[in-house]
């Protein structure tokens, strides 16, 4: 398992942006995949978006053109901009660590961050 920090967060008004981002302890964090989720209270943790190794993303379709995922193998970090936030995209946001992309699905392993409070709200 992948010990990942995360940190970002807050409380945002409808239509601004915010940049989220975890650190994970990966020897290999190059030739991780890392993915970020969101999940809200009742609900199943949801996939956004997935970063490969190589810098390949795939996105959830209600999110693509408004979030960015990006990362830095450099600092073992990956990070997931949101722009135009809408009072939907409240929730709290998961990194996970080396899962895989295969067949328009990304499998999530064990290894998720602490989570992150992202409100919107007017």
């Amino acid at each position: 398992q992948v010990h990942i920090v995360q940190s970002g967060g807050g409380f945002m008004q409808p239509g601004e942006s915010l940049t989220i981002s975890c650190v994970a302890a990966a020897e290999n964090f190059n030739f991780y995949d890392m993915a970020w989720y969101r999940q809200v209270p009742g609900e199943q943790r949801e996939f956004l978006a997935t970063i490969s190794a190589t810098g390949a993303t795939n996105y959830e379709d209600s999110v693509k053109g408004r979030f960015t995922i990006s990362r830095d193998n450099g600092k073992r970090t990956v990070n997931l901009q949101m722009n135009s936030l809408q009072v939907e995209d409240t929730a709290v946001y998961y990194c996970n660590a080396g899962g895989s992309y295969t067949r328009g699905r990304y499998y999530p392993t064990d290894s998720w961050g602490q989570g992150t409070q992202v409100t919107v709200s007017s």
